[in-house]
């Protein structure tokens, strides 16, 4: 009776070991004897001790740092650059079968297709078109990763850096296209002052009476300036009408 007893205390435990809770996140690809069994759902299912084993899959998104790679653009200028790629297993029977380390394999795959990517652009598209860059680099590392049963979601490019010879170069470059901007700048500023000149000289031509005016404007601007010294500009025709009178003066 004994034995009886016994020999089903070690049933009963065998049985308890067999017993395993999978959170909702998480799922468990069983093998039985090596071989691929099934893939237990979220919560409490049972396995057979000591015939069947299990590997837990992380099913939530994983954010990876790509470190920090050292590559020649297109235009042979030396770049340092890192990545951070997001990613979700998606397949939990190809991520454990098909691959040993698919945590490790995405960023070799990453650091690859970034080294490889890089060297097919120049050092502006680099800096300039990060956005599209990336969207290149996420479809590249998705497209490998995908037999593996992984979804790449997302991927950004950061901590571009570049020579500090090359930084002194850009600096001169961006400050004399800024200069060439204040000059054309200035430029339009004073042709579109020449017009407006232009445009007040017709009109004064066409009305004589409008330069008096103007004249008269002056002098009291002058005045208001409280200057010790006024110089008042006569209108020529009274400086011809005095030159006549001072010579019918003479002649007389």
């Amino acid at each position: 009776m004994l034995v009886f007893v016994l020999i089903a205390a070690l049933v009963l435990l065998l049985a308890a070991t067999g017993l395993r809770i999978a959170r909702q996140f998480e799922r468990a690809v069983v093998f039985r004897l090596g071989r691929l069994q099934r893939v237990a759902a979220p919560g409490l299912y049972w396995i057979i001790p000591l015939i069947e084993t299990q590997v837990t899959v992380d099913l939530r998104t994983i954010t990876a740092s790509v470190m920090q790679q050292e590559t020649i653009t297109k235009d042979n200028v030396p770049v340092k650059i890192a990545a951070v790629v997001w990613y979700q297993t998606i397949d939990p029977v190809r991520a454990v079968v098909d691959v040993r380390d698919v945590d490790g394999a995405v960023i070799q795959v990453a650091l690859t297709s970034l080294r490889s990517l890089i060297g097919r652009h120049t050092l502006d598209e680099v800096l300039k078109d990060q956005e599209q860059l990336a969207r290149v680099l996420r479809e590249a590392i998705d497209g490998a990763t995908e037999p593996w049963g992984v979804k790449v979601s997302r991927v950004e490019m950061r901590n571009v850096e570049i020579p500090e010879s090359m930084q002194r170069a850009m600096a001169q470059e961006a400050e004399a296209l800024r200069e060439k901007r204040a000059r054309i700048i200035k430029a339009e500023a004073e042709l579109e002052a020449a017009a407006k000149l232009k445009s007040a000289a017709q009109l004064i031509m066409e009305n004589p009476a409008g330069l008096e005016l103007r004249r008269m404007q002056m002098v009291t601007e002058v005045g208001a300036e409280q200057n010790t010294t006024t110089v008042i500009l006569m209108p020529s025709e009274f400086v011809e009408m005095a030159r006549g009178i001072g010579a019918l003066a003479r002649r007389a």
